[in-house]
């Protein structure tokens, strides 16, 4: 930088010397000072912008977002009544098989009769009164007896039949492998459950071991999900962090209409992926990472994590980097709404020349408005596959929701302690979120799965 003098060459020139060098040196203080506030103003920029991310302009969970700074929304008068809306699928209760009916007959008249004519009495309503029974556990001794055998004189032992050697039944290790992985219990709430509630005494280790055996009967159903997976036309793709020990790894899914797939891997990386998807050649969904943006087949990004960088840029200060972004959200959203309604011919044109026109125009602008124009011209041909594909969704959200339980788990576990508690965690995330996308329950088919493992016999897997 160079600072223009108020005053000519020659009064330079007749200035004098300890003069002149006082000047330069003010001169260079303050080139310095400038530079320096310039550093300083573009440093308090950034620390001003890491403040304001929220869940709404940037990546971060919505449990991050502070109460105190969560938005302010005005009280609007609402159309709706409350309560469940017209056209929603409700959980209404239904009637079960009773095991005894009572018959109630009118007794008294309001005028006083005691006496109704018999072709008139007919039912019009069933009350259902339901009930949990006395639970009385099912417990068998098996008296093991041995004899010696009159031609050897062997000692010889009674074996007891495979399906019975842990000690507890399938019920009741399907019970405890629910709690456990698709209700998020620990083991200690576990424990005392089935003390209070089943009158069972049991050890923590002896927990373990079950929720051990119920994750080697739910393999087979992992490696079918698995290939289920590998062989669907559109998969949606997330990832997030995982911990075992303390050490990081990362929790990966794959999810569709069908079924849901987990896998804990050391890394987050092109390799995890490879080994995440295999010979997988579908249509992938997912979010701008670096790794799904190589993708060499077909891809959909998701247009929601753009909308969010598109917002904060509409929160800077700066004027151009504000307008841009408040022009490439209004453009996203927009997009995200043709997911629902189909646009038009010429709606579409006229989009797509207004689209272009504009990231195109600032790919060279410096900053952040560069930054995000750049990104969105390498990924053009991944924004719109939504519009000619309909099993394709514009945003990753199936993947983010399937993967939430996943989180709240390692939130509230700190993770896993080992390679065998890492394969749990696949094993009955993947049984769990397939059976909630088939709307199936999920108990039923634990007890079935544990009873064929107990018996040493191959599992019934057409549900999957």
């Amino acid at each position: 930088m160079e600072i223009k003098r108020p005053f000519t060459d020659e009064d330079w020139d007749v200035t004098p010397e300890p003069v002149r060098r006082y000047i330069i040196q003010l001169e260079g203080l303050v080139i310095k000072l400038i530079k320096e506030t310039g550093d300083l103003k573009k440093r308090v920029t950034k620390l001003e912008n890491s403040l304001n991310q929220n869940s709404q302009n940037s990546s971060k969970p919505p449990s991050s977002d502070p109460p105190y700074k969560k938005p302010s929304k005005e009280s609007k008068e609402s159309k709706r009544n409350r309560g469940g809306q017209k056209g929603h699928k409700g959980h209404q209760q239904k009637l079960m098989t009773p095991i005894s009916e009572n018959i109630l007959l009118p007794e008294t008249c309001s005028c006083g009769c005691l006496s109704f004519d018999p072709e008139s009495i007919k039912p019009f309503y069933t009350h259902q009164v339901i009930e949990l029974p006395e639970i009385e556990m099912d417990v068998r001794h098996f008296i093991l007896n041995q004899g010696t055998c009159i031609q050897c004189g062997n000692v010889v032992k009674a074996q007891l039949p495979c399906e019975h050697k842990t000690g507890y039944g399938p019920r009741l290790s399907a019970l405890i492998a629910e709690t456990s992985g698709i209700q998020g219990n620990s083991r200690e709430t576990i424990r005392t459950f089935c003390q209070s509630v089943l009158g069972v005494s049991i050890s923590s280790g002896a927990i373990q071991k079950i929720i051990d055996r119920a994750s080697e009967a739910l393999k087979p159903v992992h490696e079918k999900i698995g290939n289920i997976a590998r062989n669907s036309y559109v998969n949606y793709i997330d990832e997030t962090s995982w911990f075992q020990n303390g050490a990081l790894k990362w929790l990966w899914v794959m999810v569709n209409s069908t079924v849901a797939y987990f896998m804990i891997h050391k890394n987050r990386s092109k390799q995890a992926f490879l080994d995440l998807v295999q010979d997988w050649d579908g249509i992938l969904v997912s979010d701008n990472y670096g790794v799904y943006q190589k993708w060499i087949n077909l891809r959909q990004t998701c247009l929601a994590h753009l909308i969010r960088k598109a917002k904060a840029l509409a929160e800077r200060k700066d004027p151009i980097t504000r307008q841009f972004g408040q022009q490439i959200t209004k453009d996203l959203q927009l997009l995200c709404h043709w997911a629902k309604v189909i646009p038009e011919d010429i709606e579409w044109r006229a989009f797509y020349q207004h689209f272009t026109d504009l990231i195109f125009d600032h790919q060279e602008h410096k900053g952040e408005v560069g930054t995000l124009a750049r990104s969105l011209i390498r990924q053009i041909e991944s924004l719109w596959l939504f519009l000619d594909i309909v099993e394709v969704e514009p945003t990753n959200n199936f993947a983010e929701r399937t993967l939430r339980y996943g989180v709240l788990w390692r939130k509230r576990s700190k993770g896993t302690q080992s390679e065998k508690g890492n394969r749990w965690v696949e094993r009955i995330l993947s049984f769990k979120q397939t059976c909630s996308i088939r709307s199936l329950d999920s108990f039923p088919l634990l007890v079935e799965l544990l009873a064929s493992y107990f018996k040493e016999q191959e599992p019934d897997l057409s549900w999957i």
